[in-house]
């Protein structure tokens, strides 16, 4: 399929492959960055949607409200558990857990924002929501009354660059998740976008969109240019739910015997106790709680969507089999790198909430399985702990088809934590390809460390990966619906940061991994100490995701 390399067996440019679910499954390749230091400060005056106590702000701030009164929130996407590679007892995922053992599994691969319009622009652009804009589905912001649309240069967005600058044959299968028109030309040799059903008549037949997504990937492989290296995403729209349908889950019928006759564990913050330890502003109304009604309210109820759920994820790991064996008898398959991934996590009832948005680890965590050709052999079949985002995906796409990361974007190369010659001191990996290592990153920086931690907590250098990160998520609608919501996320402790109320909480990330226990009211003087770091690093991080920097984070 692509020409000999001179430099090894592996052909110049590899086929390109990723897999989101309720989101988009492609096939890729990768290269490597660098890049310096800065610093960043804090500007007295930019205060706007920010915890009391920086900057000067302590003592005149209002603390938080200490009532008692407590709620909880929703879900979507796949989550990490949803794997028999990641330990899931009953989902049966054969095909995924292959391809685990054949790559690497990123056991805290996380999504900067847990909703699918705004991660699948984050996967097309390479950006955080502060900096690509894309909050509203179909509308992007709002400027002055103006529906700013999608506001990522269409000659930017990943699709595009791997068409017009690399020369690869580009499809995507599914769903598109941003309700905007594409310039099809630019970004596409194949494009079919189907969202928001499972079951449909369509010429005659009636499709299970699963099976669709499937049909059109391999229309795509059949009729793609075979001089060139390819580029697909299948975006399957499963397992997302069907919103406003009583049943939610609606596998294909070949499917219904399966799990029968299993009971799905039900997860141990699934409790009313949970619920009530939810932030007071969470109640009734919020859409979390409302889709938990849906889904879970019942033990019966929580049964049957689980298992019907459950069949869809195992629908969809029929189907990457399906388009890797079509692969395999083509003979291209040891040349194709494969990601899978998904948008967004799901809340199955913890917290007494279901599906996504906030910066609990159901939501905020998700799948990632990387196979790829150039992988050095002793990672494959291993797994990785390090904190890789959404914001990577582009980076490393691009990287794998030779092409630098634009400035605009602010993720980092991944193969660099799985190729031996990108392998830094102590096991630590860093991007020195021998291919790159002149060229840094276009310029794009990385922040200094946190000023606690004596250097531990950091967004990544040139010779170590990123510590911690930021997360964030927009108001819909209304505080009450589904409010806005932050976080810094380290693997020790977690700080949330709900704009709308200026409610701050932290968590013990390793005593307390199912975040019950809030520690804002803390008397221990090491939770007071990290309260206020923490609070002063989120504070810094936000500010660079939302500035015009070209950095790493």
């Amino acid at each position: 399929m692509a020409r000999p390399s001179p430099l090894s067996s592996l052909p110049a440019k590899l086929a390109l492959g990723l897999t989101l679910l309720s989101g988009a499954l492609v096939l890729i390749l990768f290269q490597v960055h660098k890049a310096s230091h800065f610093s960043s400060s804090v500007p007295s005056g930019w205060v706007e949607d920010m915890p009391y106590d920086v900057g000067g702000m302590g003592e005149g701030g209002r603390q938080r409200d200490l009532d008692v009164d407590e709620s909880e929130e929703r879900g979507e996407g796949l989550e990490d558990s949803t794997l028999g590679a990641a330990g899931n007892p009953v989902v049966k995922t054969p095909v995924l857990d292959a391809l685990a053992k054949e790559g690497v599994r990123f056991t805290e691969n996380c999504v900067t924002t847990s909703i699918c319009w705004v991660s699948r622009a984050t996967l097309y652009s390479g950006q955080y929501l502060a900096r690509h804009h894309f909050e509203m589905l179909g509308r992007g912001r709002t400027v002055n009354r103006t529906e700013m649309k999608f506001e990522v240069p269409q000659n930017e967005t990943i699709y595009s660059l791997l068409k017009q600058k690399a020369n690869y044959s580009v499809g995507h299968a599914g769903k598109l998740g941003l309700w905007v028109e594409l310039d099809k030309n630019l970004n596409f040799d194949f494009f079919v976008d189907e969202d928001g059903w499972h079951w449909r008549n369509m010429g005659g037949k009636m499709w299970h969109i699963t099976e669709k997504n499937t049909a059109d990937a391999l229309r795509f492989l059949a009729t793609r240019d075979k001089s060139k290296p390819f580029f697909l995403n299948v975006a399957y729209f499963a397992t997302h739910a069907v919103d406003g349908d009583v049943r939610q889950y609606m596998p294909q019928n070949s499917s219904m015997s399966m799990y029968e006759d299993d009971t799905i564990p039900v997860p141990v913050t699934a409790t009313e106790e949970a619920w009530r330890k939810m932030p007071p502003f969470f109640g009734d109304g919020n859409e979390g709680r409302t889709r938990w009604r849906w889904r879970f309210d019942t033990p019966d109820k929580h049964q049957s969507m689980m298992k019907n759920y459950y069949r869809m994820a195992t629908e969809v790991d029929t189907s990457v089999g399906v388009l890797l064996d079509v692969l395999r008898n083509e003979g291209v398959l040891n040349n194709t790198l494969i990601i899978f991934t998904t948008d967004n996590g799901n809340f199955h009832a913890e917290h007494g909430l279901a599906d996504k948005w906030y910066p609990h680890q159901e939501s905020i965590r998700v799948p990632l399985i990387i196979k790829d050709p150039r992988m050095s052999r002793e990672f494959v079949g291993t797994t990785n702990d390090h904190f890789t985002l959404n914001i990577d995906l582009a980076a490393t796409i691009l990287a794998a088809a030779g092409l630098e990361p634009l400035p605009s974007m602010m993720g980092r190369d991944m193969s660099v934590l799985y190729r031996k010659n990108a392998a830094m001191n102590g096991g630590v990996a860093a991007a020195q390809s021998h291919h790159i290592a002149s060229t840094a990153t276009n310029n794009r920086r990385f922040l200094d460390p946190a000023s606690d931690g004596g250097g531990k907590y950091h967004s990544g250098n040139e010779g170590a990966w990123r510590t911690e990160f930021f997360y964030e998520h927009p108001m819909h609608s209304n505080p009450d619906y589904i409010p806005a919501s932050e976080a810094l996320v380290r693997k020790d402790y977690k700080y949330f940061y709900w704009p709308n109320f200026r409610y701050e909480q932290l968590f013990d990330m390793k005593n307390d991994p199912g975040e019950m226990n809030d520690l804002f009211n803390s008397t221990n003087p090491v939770h007071q100490a990290k309260l206020k770091e923490m609070r002063k690093r989120f504070v810094e991080l936000k500010m660079m995701a939302h500035s015009d920097l070209s950095i790493v984070l």
